[in-house]
């Protein structure tokens, strides 16, 4: 298992790569990253502290561009140390000259898609769930490698979800193991603050390390995964499972001092 620290004077020098969680972590839900992260990330990516950072999530490529890459001001030639894995890793995007690479991506089968809207509408029978009446966007959402269902819609704004997840503690949890009943051969994870994950059996953050190991060529020791979620069932939790070495935050500043810190303990010449 790996090491869990929460504690920012325990964190090594000289790791080689920073994996960050998406939301929750570098933004809060499905928000943009604010000024002041991502000018923290564009020191941390820039020439002298060149610092390799790979970030992952379950949303869509497309939303990791608005979130991530709309906001910083990085010069192409920094983007080299960016490496995207958004769907919790069933894709992966890395610059490359001068543009954004798909190198892969994967995607439930129609089938697979048709039994999970239909899981999940079975769910909320047994569960005798009602949605709420305003909905923003889609309630759920397929997005190739995941599908997601966001109690409020997948384009909720943020005070609306923080104030459901406030009423509503403990439902998606309750939900989840319905649908996992009704889905047994897939992963079901809730995360962020309205939203319940469907991945496919053994696609989460532990496959998602994995996966980083392998495309970016960097041992798993050589790493540090920042994230949000380690408890028990939360969506951060499985990259344990691989002893990669894990720093909690509870949110966006928390990962700012961490930030901070890596860039005052690093070596810059």
């Amino acid at each position: 298992m790996g090491n869990l620290i929460t504690s920012i004077d325990k964190i090594p020098k000289g790791k080689k790569l920073i994996v960050f969680d998406l939301d929750g972590t570098l933004v809060k839900s499905k928000t943009n990253l604010d000024p002041e992260m991502a000018g923290l990330l564009e020191i941390l990516l820039g020439e002298r502290v060149n610092k390799k950072v790979a970030i992952i999530g379950g949303a869509k490529y497309e939303l990791f561009k608005r979130q991530v890459l709309g906001q910083l001001g990085t010069p192409g030639v920094i983007l080299k140390n960016l490496f995207l894995f958004p769907v919790t890793a069933t894709a992966f995007y890395r610059f490359n000259g001068g543009t954004w690479e798909e190198i892969y991506s994967e995607s439930f089968s129609e089938e697979e898609k048709r039994k999970i809207f239909n899981a999940f509408e079975k769910t909320f029978q047994e569960f005798n769930y009602k949605h709420p009446y305003k909905i923003y966007g889609e309630l759920i959402e397929d997005r190739g490698g995941q599908i997601t269902f966001s109690a409020l819609g997948n384009e909720a704004p943020l005070e609306a979800k923080e104030k459901w997840n406030k009423e509503n503690p403990d439902i998606r949890s309750k939900m989840e193991k319905v649908l996992q009943n009704n889905l047994p051969n897939m992963e079901i994870k809730v995360a962020g603050l309205t939203s319940i994950d469907v991945t496919g059996k053994g696609i989460d953050k532990e496959y998602g390390i994995r996966q980083i190991s392998k495309y970016l060529n960097i041992p798993i020791q050589d790493m540090i995964f920042v994230g949000d979620a380690f408890f028990p069932e939360g969506n951060d939790e499985a990259a344990l499972k691989t002893g990669v070495l894990c720093f909690e935050v509870k949110g966006v500043e928390d990962t700012k001092e961490l930030i901070k810190y890596i860039l005052k303990t690093t070596s810059v010449g």
